[in-house]
């Protein structure tokens, strides 16, 4: 089982959007597909087709209730939905850190440290799927480093702009000490994401990010990504004129997941 985060902790870039087109690809090519929703916003969950009042997530890590009582099917009518389940979110999201304070004994007990929850409770079903696609919330907190330790793989949709990238410093110095002291198998990717190469100082904000980091082909600020999510229909199913389709094939190709 491949685990594969999405995260960025800065909002705006198009971290859900790399998220759903990544679960429905590796769905439609027949594997069995968990995607994890750990935003309280609750966007993929929406996108997948599924809306919830309340999320047992936080309930689920610290081992309250067992992974059947979170795992939802997703609602749409394409066949490859057979191969996806999802944990959902919710508002409930948000009280994460605070039951975590509370359960911290009991934690200590089960995981030794609250970072390392989310790696036990994928461990308990590690044969049930073939990959674990992790959407996080917009920020550096107990979510992302959570997911950070458990995965293989964090993939970080980052716009060409200086914000963003500025903000990549504080995300990257995570990663490195995660990597470091709890999970050195960890890889990560950079996507430019919602693009314009037209425009003189976005190329030139990718040539500096590809010198740094490892950054996988663009994904471009296109109509077509609007409407796949706005639409519940993932690009690779527009037709091949696509100029969205044809950049996630790129993107996938690139990460070896085809």
């Amino acid at each position: 089982m491949k685990i594969i985060t999405i995260g960025n902790n800065k909002g705006g870039v198009g971290k859900t959007m790399q998220c759903y087109q990544l679960v429905c690809h590796l769905a439609n090519l027949g594997h069995r597909v968990l995607a994890i929703d750990l935003d309280s916003q609750a966007n993929l969950s929406s996108t997948l087709g599924v809306n919830i009042q309340r999320t047992l997530i936080p309930e689920w890590l610290i081992g309250d209730v067992k992974v059947d009582e979170v795992i939802s099917e997703v609602s749409g009518d394409y066949d490859f939905y057979e191969n996806v389940r999802l944990i959902a979110s919710s508002r409930h999201m948000a009280n994460l850190a605070k039951l975590l304070i509370l359960s911290e004994s009991e934690v200590r007990k089960s995981a030794g440290r609250k970072e390392r929850l989310m790696k036990m409770r994928l461990k308990e079903i590690e044969n049930q799927f073939d990959y674990v696609v992790i959407d996080t919330p917009p920020m550096l907190g107990d979510e992302l480093i959570m997911s950070l330790v458990a995965s293989d793989l964090i993939l970080i949709p980052t716009q060409a702009q200086d914000y963003s990238i500025d903000g990549l410093e504080e995300l990257m110095d995570t990663f490195e000490i995660i990597k470091e002291t709890e999970n050195p198998k960890l890889e990560f990717n950079i996507i430019p994401s919602m693009v314009n190469p037209r425009r003189k100082i976005e190329r030139q904000r990718l040539e500096e990010l590809s010198q740094s980091f490892n950054v996988t082909p663009m994904i471009r600020n296109l109509v077509d990504m609007q409407e796949s999510v706005a639409m519940k229909k993932p690009v690779f199913m527009f037709n091949n004129n696509s100029k969205g389709k044809s950049a996630y094939v790129k993107l996938w190709d690139s990460l070896g997941l085809n």
